[in-house]
């Protein structure tokens, strides 16, 4: 019995573990590569890739800053909280990190690219 109980609650734990990795954070925008495709020239709007410096050096798209996710919350005053943020990564993972915290600052219109360079095409 109480180990039915603890398998329960390891697999409610995994669970959750799982879903706060992969749900999209709440208010935060989910575009793919193609749609970003189209919206690339768009005006007004702040483009960050917040890959490594190497990783940005090897290959990035054109308009976008290479903020990395672990200096974004010391360079965040680079960023208006009035315009929208556009986020990248190699994959989606540290693109919805870095949305996440954007949103926690109050940055209002935050935008992930879903599956990150590696669906670029």
């Amino acid at each position: 019995m109480s180990q039915t109980i603890i398998n329960i609650v390891l697999f409610v734990l995994l669970a959750w573990f799982l879903a706060s990795r992969f749900i999209p954070p709440k208010g935060v925008r989910m575009i793919t590569t193609a749609e970003l495709k189209r919206r690339l020239k768009e005006p007004g709007v702040q483009y960050i890739d917040v890959r490594t410096p190497m990783e940005f050096r090897s290959f990035h798209l054109p308009g976008f800053r290479n903020i990395p996710l672990h200096e974004l919350t010391a360079r965040v005053h680079e960023l208006s909280k009035e315009k929208e943020v556009v986020v990248i990564c190699q994959s989606g993972m540290r693109s919805q990190k870095a949305s996440k915290l954007l949103k926690k600052m109050g940055f209002q219109h935050v935008t992930n690219v879903k599956g990150g360079l590696s669906a670029w095409q």
